[in-house]
């Protein structure tokens, strides 16, 4: 009886830990939105509303009328202008050594940056591309614009 209650607690307590899977943590999040801006993840198409969190592998569209603004967990600024198509490729953090890596694509479009802590303590751990370039980060502020090109 007493190997019967044990084997029953320990199964409950395994499936009750299984069940608790880390959510991921967030990049970032929207800290203003105006006009058409659509977050893509895992094949759906989100409001990009303020406050929406945005995740490593995220996609952000915006419409003819879209703008939008994200605050990156290190204190980067991203700033997309209308027509853009930017994805955060890579992000990590560690917000006790300031240490992690980025990598973001523009497809098209405009993206202001004011780079954050990942920059001033390894800047060579940034990278920003576009479908022909691939720039490192040297500064603390720039911007990107790429011409027609694909959606994708």
């Amino acid at each position: 009886m007493i190997k019967t209650h044990w084997a029953v607690a320990c199964a409950l307590a395994c499936f009750s830990t299984a069940g608790l899977a880390q959510a991921p943590v967030s990049a970032g999040t929207v800290k203003n939105a105006a006009g058409e801006v659509l977050i893509e993840r895992a094949g759906q198409k989100l409001p990009a509303a303020v406050g929406a969190p945005v995740f490593a592998a995220d996609r952000l569209r915006t419409g003819a009328d879209g703008s939008v603004g994200i605050t990156l967990k290190d204190n980067t600024l991203l700033s997309a202008g209308p027509n853009s198509l930017l994805s955060l490729v890579k992000f990590a953090f560690d917000s006790t050594t300031n240490a992690g890596a980025m990598s973001v694509g523009i497809r098209k479009g405009t993206l202001s940056v004011a780079t954050g802590k990942i920059a001033r303590q390894t800047p060579e751990s940034i990278d920003f591309h576009t479908p022909t370039t691939v720039l490192g980060v040297r500064g603390t502020e720039f911007v990107i614009e790429v011409g027609r090109g694909s959606d994708e």
